[in-house]
């Protein structure tokens, strides 16, 4: 079969669009769906898409946009923050592990380069894969969320010197030190001119293209300084992906980081979609069944090791057992910078076929692995370390303690500043209170002023109960997660049913869904702003205050249904959900058309939309009769989902 490099990009992509639309059915991973893609077309199996220069230079310009965005998340600020836990742990967890990794790959017989990178792969986790996972589970400002955010931080950081030394090692030589030190001594040097060049020329660049208000404009400079600072460390000698990542921290710590990542974002997904292919393709398929059983044993050994590494790092610097253990399991994995680091080794020749087969497929079962890791990882402390559990015993006592007097008050559920909105309000009518907070900040700070907010996730019924929800007026959940409020709904509901829940929302992609898991009222915060500006509009305008504040209590009754018929333009961004709730479109009707000279309900008849308004010489009425005949050049406004709306138009206009 004839390759092309055209040929090859139309092969990944075909190959890619079938298996994430697959994995997606399945709820699996689309990263899973690449390297799966990578390792059956590439030349281990199928032999379809062969390791060539042109897939290795579509795997070299994934890191680059890896690096890219990993520098864009990267934080100075949060650095120094959060110093003690990103040099301490975050440092000695990554010598500690590179070390002892990369002392017992030599020992079983690797080259000095070869362990190095081996220490190096072992030592990264996966970022992505760790905040994912934690935000989910509400974990993500506990204790051991924020000691693994600091640690993943560190190994950000720590990647820098692995991505100068690589190369420097894959060119060989006979004075490896001398020029390992020659390119540390590059690497400090362009790193310096280029965080001087963001500092300095950046700023006021971005600032100057902003003023153009041209979207292309902006992300033509965003794709020029990436490129280019990736070209110039290429060009000392260094790897593309230093560069990038180095762009992608100076670009952060402007005020434009957002709009970057919004930009970059569909370079971002295809090119790096591209770049775990064609790590799926170093995988050997063939050669699978043999490294195996090495590397599972390696799987165990890397998880046991980080895992031991971790905590005792953690409890040396005086963490509580119990979080050290938790974070360890956490960060237990191997991660997109393992895949970086490993990729680059292999276009070096720094590692054999057979060590580059067991460590990559190590670093995926550890992946794979995961989800379960994280999930169980309070299960798995609270069983071996009797202490932690003590404390959370603890922990929900003195919660308990602290209701004991109460009756009649009401639980909050997060607060940040709408449960401190709320507190001070209650505290006003003389209403007890007791609010449940994950975040140890907010909670260090509230209790200073007297507050009365405790460490708890209200997604748990025996914290609920602690908190005195038998004797309770009612729950209020003030934190924009609509998932856990859900959670915290069901456990809820199982018991309470005629409890008074009261939910804050952000919008209504979820608001449905918290209604029928038997919320009381759900409050949105984009339909009570409109409400509450619509309110001081119109009086201001002269209409009297008891009918705005009646108007707006009308529409809150009907859950705002009033205000959730409007115009999606190109710039919104609507997620699935809220696609399938649908949205307003208007369709005008010309001269011929074959609604014109039937009733609105015969038109319609058969559409799953409904009839908002019909707009007529310039005059609009709402909610239209069903016997209304249609005349040429009415203007229907319409309900419905997107699929619909177009079904009813083509109707309306053609009779289809």
């Amino acid at each position: 079969m004839h390759h092309s490099p055209l040929t090859d990009v139309l092969l990944l992509l075909a190959a890619s669009v079938l298996a994430v639309t697959l994995f997606r059915r399945l709820n699996l991973p689309p990263l899973l769906a690449y390297l799966g893609v990578g390792a059956l077309v590439g030349p281990h199996a199928l032999g379809w898409v062969p390791d060539t220069e042109n897939t290795r230079f579509l795997a070299e310009f994934g890191v680059v946009f890896l690096l890219f965005t990993l520098g864009l998340e990267f934080s100075l600020t949060r650095l120094v923050a959060m110093r003690r836990a990103v040099l301490g742990m975050g440092g000695a967890q990554v010598a500690i592990t590179a070390l002892v990794a990369g002392s017992a790959a030599w020992a079983l017989g690797l080259s000095i380069p070869g362990a190095l990178v081996v220490g190096g792969v072992l030592a990264m986790s996966s970022t992505a894969i760790v905040i994912k996972l934690l935000t989910e589970q509400l974990e993500i400002n506990s204790r051991h969320g924020r000691a693994a955010i600091g640690i993943l931080l560190f190994q950000d950081l720590a990647v820098i010197p692995f991505l100068i030394l690589i190369p420097a090692l894959a060119a060989g030589g006979d004075h490896i030190g001398q020029d390992m030190a020659i390119a540390l001594g590059k690497g400090v040097l362009v790193t310096g001119l280029l965080l001087a060049a963001g500092r300095w020329l950046l700023r006021p660049l971005f600032h100057e293209i902003a003023k153009a208000r041209s979207p292309e404009l902006f992300t033509l400079a965003v794709l020029l300084v990436a490129l280019s600072s990736a070209a110039l460390t290429h060009a000392a000698g260094l790897s593309m992906a230093l560069g990038a990542f180095l762009a992608g921290i100076m670009l952060s710590e402007t005020a434009y980081r957002h709009q970057i990542e919004s930009d970059i974002r569909p370079f971002q997904d295809v090119l790096l979609g591209l770049f775990f292919i064609t790590i799926g393709m170093l995988l050997d398929m063939q050669a699978l069944p043999h490294i195996l059983p090495s590397a599972l044993g390696l799987l165990v050994l890397m998880v046991l090791m980080k895992t031991l590494i971790i905590f005792g790092v953690g409890v040396a610097l005086r963490e509580e057992p119990g979080v050290a253990l938790r974070t360890g399991l956490v960060l237990a994995q191997g991660g997109e910078f393992g895949f970086a680091l490993l990729a680059l080794a292999s276009r070096g020749s720094l590692l054999s076929h057979e060590a580059v087969q067991v460590v990559l497929t190590t670093v995926l079962l550890s992946m794979v692995a995961t989800p379960f890791l994280v999930r169980y990882n309070g299960r798995i402390t609270k069983a071996l370390i009797r202490g932690y559990r003590q404390t959370y015993v603890e922990r929900r006592e003195e919660i308990a303690q602290q209701s004991a007097e109460l009756t009649g008050h009401v639980i909050l559920s997060g607060f940040g500043r709408v449960g401190q909105n709320l507190a001070y309000l209650l505290e006003q009518e003389d209403i007890p209170y007791i609010a449940l907070e994950v975040d140890p900040d907010i909670i260090q700070k509230a209790q200073r002023a007297g507050y009365n907010v405790h460490f708890a996730n209200a997604t748990h019924i025996d914290l609920l109960r602690a908190a005195g929800i038998d004797k309770a007026r009612a729950l209020v959940i003030t934190h924009h997660d609509a998932e856990a409020a859900l959670k915290t709904l069901n456990v809820v509901r199982l018991q309470y049913k005629e409890l008074p829940v009261f939910v804050r929302v952000l919008s209504i992609n979820r608001m449905d869904d918290l209604l029928r898991a038997g919320a009381t009222e759900v409050v949105a915060d984009a339909f009570e702003a409109s409400l509450m500006l619509g309110a001081h509009l119109t009086t201001r305008l002269g209409v009297p205050m008891r009918r705005a504040l009646h108007r707006a209590q009308r529409i809150r009754h009907d859950h705002y249904s009033l205000l959730r018929h409007i115009f999606q333009g190109r710039g919104d961004s609507v997620d699935a959900a809220n696609a399938l709730r649908g949205s307003l479109a208007s369709i005008t009707l010309p001269p011929g058309a074959w609604a014109v000279g039937r009733t609105l309900g015969e038109a319609l008849a058969g559409l799953d939309v409904l009839p908002d308004a019909i707009r007529r010489g310039g005059i609009k009425g709402d909610m239209p009769e069903s016997t209304t005949v249609l005349q040429a050049d009415d203007t229907l406004i319409l309900y419905g989902t997107e699929k619909e709306l177009e079904r009813a138009e083509a109707h309306l206009l053609g009779g289809q």
